[in-house]
């Protein structure tokens, strides 16, 4: 955007708010200036409600926020549904979707959060219940894909992913959809882990009771695959955890990747294997409790576990 631009944005935020007591006079002043609503007023607003929220002023970034979402609604809207039908053709196929959400990295935002968590909301309580569970499936599958997503804005990706694993959790219960609702649950205690926004150490914590409730389904017995993913995610948690005693975190993490290993072996799952392993080294290395000297030893041991599948040919 050029700065002449931007300058005319941020002059119309700025007698946005000056007036937003009167909801007449908002709707003149954005009808006489038609010409500046677009995608780059929205992202406008965006940093600007950004900057109002970190120095207090929550009210008036609702406000801006609240008016970005009226005005980009329907074409947000236009746009989750491309995405969706794309997502539900191609079976969540990322070289189907990824091009798509390529062309659109200026919606990739709050405001698409948001129209995610809402048009999701709306739409489960009117359609029904087959159309409103192949829905929640495509949303599954996408906040999947955007958390993975190369390009754009990491922290609006992960707030995009956790909109949609948080609405269809709404759909997905432990008692009508089991194995969906776990799987939401481990992917949404993912989107924590690697969330910016918010308070680090209470993202951790969400993390953590998302996939401790995923392992409430996901059995050893019963999904031992799942189960070992699951475990060494909380694994991971636990050893990023800023809350609680840091040495009995050390202690749960390690216990976790232990777990993971009973069904992660070198044989049927090598490179989860070797990850893992690495993973545990880490624990060890950092580990509080017990005998410093030993704990280093079971570390190099994990690293040189790690190095039987991670070698300088195949993994550089």
């Amino acid at each position: 955007m050029d700065e002449q631009r931007i300058e005319a944005y941020l002059n119309l935020i700025n007698t946005l708010l000056l007036n937003r007591e009167s909801e007449a006079e908002i709707n003149k002043i954005l009808n006489d200036n038609r010409e500046l609503i677009d995608s780059g007023l929205w992202q406008t607003i965006f940093l600007v409600s950004e900057q109002l929220e970190s120095a207090g002023n929550q009210d008036h970034a609702e406000f801006l926020l609240k008016i970005a979402s009226q005005l980009a609604s329907q074409d947000y809207t236009n746009f989750l549904m491309k995405v969706l039908r794309a997502t539900e053709k191609s079976e969540g196929d990322s070289k189907v979707v990824y091009p798509l959400l390529q062309q659109n990295l200026d919606k990739l935002d709050n405001i698409f959060a948001n129209t995610l968590r809402n048009w999701a909301t709306a739409k489960f309580l009117e359609v029904e219940l087959d159309v409103a569970e192949s829905i929640a499936i495509d949303i599954g599958n996408f906040s999947n894909l955007i958390r993975e997503f190369p390009l754009g804005n990491k922290a609006n990706k992960m707030e995009i992913s956790i909109a949609g694993c948080e609405v269809i959790l709404k759909f997905f219960t432990s008692e009508s959809h089991q194995e969906n609702w776990a799987a939401i649950q481990n992917n949404l205690g993912i989107a924590y882990s690697n969330r910016i926004r918010g308070n680090k150490a209470e993202n951790i914590e969400f993390a953590i009771a998302a996939f401790q409730q995923a392992l409430q389904v996901r059995t050893q017995t019963d999904f031992p695959i799942d189960w070992a993913a699951t475990q060494n995610n909380l694994g991971l948690a636990y050893w990023e955890r800023i809350r609680e005693d840091k040495a009995e975190n050390i202690e749960f993490a390690i216990a976790a990747y232990q777990n993971a290993l009973q069904v992660y072996t070198q044989t049927d799952f090598p490179i989860d294997w070797a990850m893992t392993q690495n993973n545990l080294g880490l624990a060890y290395w950092e580990r509080i409790r017990e005998d410093k000297a030993e704990n280093i030893e079971f570390a190099i041991a994990a690293y040189q576990n790690a190095l039987q599948v991670y070698t300088q040919t195949d993994f550089p």
